[in-house]
């Protein structure tokens, strides 16, 4: 079982993202749309996070993702197909030391709002950002061998500040 590993917030995240993205653009070159950096290692005022960069890539057709699969795998990272999420492509990088974590979707599917909601959400409300923070940290101190009850510790938070962040988007 994967442990809970919460570290403070660091500028070296966003180079990591920087550098990888490049790697990622290159390889889905012809069906990328839009690239973005997702998550909490994207939101300097939540304060802590896993250190696993979150990366949401768009894509014109996602059956042809799949084509890509070999050339992913050869920059380190894991098919893992839909992994639960209808119309998704998901692709771990690190295998048990996880150091990305990419989400692929189709342009228009509804997914990718709900990321950049989040994720914008978050960085105009810091205090609500510093909260989901302070959450991840108790949680993480909490049960730091059981990965699974940690996220389900967090899941209402989450759920409560995805539907702020999209009424804070419809109202504005």
């Amino acid at each position: 079982m994967r442990k809970t590993n919460i570290q403070p917030w660091t500028k070296h995240w966003e180079m990591a993202y920087d550098q990888e993205q490049k790697l990622l653009k290159e390889v889905l070159e012809d069906e990328l749309v839009d690239i973005f950096h997702i998550g909490s290692t994207s939101v300097p005022a939540i304060g802590y996070a896993k250190p696993i960069i979150d990366i949401l890539i768009v894509v014109k057709e996602i059956e042809k993702v799949d084509w890509y699969n070999e050339a992913l795998q050869k920059a380190g990272y894991e098919p893992k197909g839909e992994n639960g999420i209808a119309g998704r492509r998901y692709f771990p990088k690190g295998k048990q030391n996880r150091t990305h974590h990419v989400h692929i979707f189709q342009a228009g599917n509804e997914h990718i709002q709900t990321h950049l909601d989040f994720k914008m959400y978050l960085m105009a409300h810091p205090e609500e950002a510093k909260a989901y923070g302070e959450l991840k940290l108790k949680l993480a101190k909490q049960v730091p061998e059981n990965h699974y009850i940690y996220q389900e510790g967090k899941r209402e938070f989450v759920d409560e500040l995805v539907e702020r962040a999209r009424s804070w988007r419809a109202n504005r």
